[in-house]
């Protein structure tokens, strides 16, 4: 972020409250928004007109988009490492979008891609046939279920959290931007994981550098099995990354643990530097804190499109809209990184766009609230809640940021998650390439819950060393 960047704190605006309690309906309110749970009948349609996410079954009136039949599972995607199989890998593309026909689809494009199309010639989007291949194990259907009916917001109200719900994303059939965030945020990603992952950025006509990389150690606890939500410790993940380069960094150690509910347990994050021989609290992967390991062209909430706590926004569901996105990108992995990153843009050959259908939320400041991006526009797929998208507009209007995530088909767990992430700055030009695996030799793997003594600071100190 340019160092001569101002950010003007808004007005506050008066706040409505309104508030009702009653044997079957909850409204609990912020934001000038209310809540009310969804009521036994509204969650069986979780088992007939909508999938068990909450996604509309049916396809589109012409059939571009099918119907959902349950999603890809197939356990013998399975590997012990390296990339899975594409299961696409003989299609073709249906047709292109480039700078020439852009606007022949711009209804069906994110701000962030017509502005590429207008300012790199060479912009390509290819567009395949569509498959809905998302899918998750029984148990986390059932937790859905269950959650549609119990989850409420946490304390205070939905902007600090989620109560009631467990193993599943928590509001299925949502009423409100907020909802359709945590669901984006609690999407299912499998109880753990290990992996080793790398940020590159790529300046305006600069060449490719490697900013960080480094082994995660992550869990799920929302996710553990039989996982009750009266058991949770109020933390729905955490991690612990060890850099393995450049050789600057390596020793560098990151532990973090996003809450499930702020007002009752905060942000909690700690970084063990070389040379400091001791652990000292640090900035969690939250707000507009600026991402150490991408030389300023991404912040801390901008991980996985969007992360962290919600209480700087308010979140508007706009609604649904039919969107090429990007999706089963499986082939991506299997490319070395001089096949993915290009000059000014990710290399089109590498990509791979559907039309699916997406939730579109409006994120705009809350009162009182600062933040270097003041509005956003969140793109979230709904078999799966992840976001692919999203936009972002300076404190003037003006298109800044532009996010754009891949999916991960894993048919053996099975699960589509968000992959590797491309975030372009309009302002500096270039763009950062995320949580990137390609040339890694340990890809996405899932792994048993680890020993909650992982995740302590006493153990990033250890295992650092």
């Amino acid at each position: 972020m340019p160092a001569n960047r101002k950010t003007r704190r808004p007005v506050p605006k008066p706040m409505r409250i309104f508030a009702a309690l009653s044997i079957v309906l909850l409204v609990s309110l912020s934001f000038d928004t209310a809540y009310a749970q969804v009521s036994e009948q509204e969650a069986g349609a979780l088992k007939t007109t909508l999938t068990p996410m909450g996604a509309e079954r049916a396809g589109n009136k012409d059939g571009s988009i099918p119907a959902w039949t349950g999603g890809l599972v197939d356990p013998s995607y399975a590997v012990a490492s390296g990339p899975r199989r594409d299961p696409f890998a003989g299609e073709k593309p249906l047709f292109s979008i480039t700078a020439t026909n852009w606007q022949d689809h711009a209804e069906r494009l994110p701000e962030g891609a017509k502005q590429l199309f207008q300012t790199h010639p060479g912009y390509r989007m290819d567009i395949y046939q569509s498959h809905r291949t998302a899918a998750a194990p029984q148990a986390v259907y059932d937790n859905i279920f269950r959650n549609a009916t119990n989850a409420r917001p946490g304390t205070g109200g939905i902007q600090y959290g989620v109560a009631g719900a467990i193993g599943g994303i928590p509001f299925p059939i949502p009423k409100d931007g907020f909802q359709a965030v945590w669901n984006h945020l609690l999407a299912y990603w499998g109880p753990a994981r290990e992996l080793t992952v790398s940020t590159y950025v790529v300046p305006a006509g600069g060449a490719v550098e490697l900013t960080s990389a480094y082994r995660e150690i992550a869990d799920f606890p929302y996710y553990y099995p039989g996982a009750k939500a009266e058991d949770l410790d109020g933390y729905y993940f955490k991690s612990i990354r060890l850099a393995t380069a450049p050789a600057s960094r390596i020793g560098e150690g990151y532990l973090y643990w996003q809450s499930l509910d702020i007002k009752r347990r905060e942000l909690a994050a700690w970084r063990l530097l070389p040379g400091e021989k001791r652990v000292r609290k640090a900035p969690p992967i939250s707000y507009d804190v600026p991402d150490p390991n991408a030389a300023g062209y991404m912040t801390q909430n901008e991980y996985y499109i969007f992360f962290g706590a919600l209480d700087h926004y308010s979140f508007k569901l706009v609604g649904k809209a039919e969107m090429y996105v990007p999706y089963n990108n499986n082939r991506l992995y299997t490319l070395p990184l001089s096949g993915v990153l290009g000059k000014d843009h990710p290399n089109p050959d590498a990509l791979r766009y559907e039309l699916h259908r997406v939730w579109v939320v409006e994120g705009t400041l809350a009162p009182g609230a600062h933040d270097v991006v003041p509005h956003r526009r969140l793109y979230l797929d709904e078999d799966t809640w992840m976001a692919v998208y999203a936009d972002g507009w300076d404190e003037n209007g003006k298109l800044w940021k532009f996010g754009q995530a891949t999916t991960y088909l894993m048919p053996d767990v099975p699960a589509v998650v968000t992959g590797s992430q491309f975030v372009h700055d309009f302002e500096l030009g270039g763009y950062a390439f995320t949580f990137a695996f390609n040339d890694a030799p340990q890809h996405y793997r899932l792994t048993d819950p680890h020993p909650a003594t992982y995740f302590s600071p006493e153990a990033l100190a250890a295992r650092s060393r």
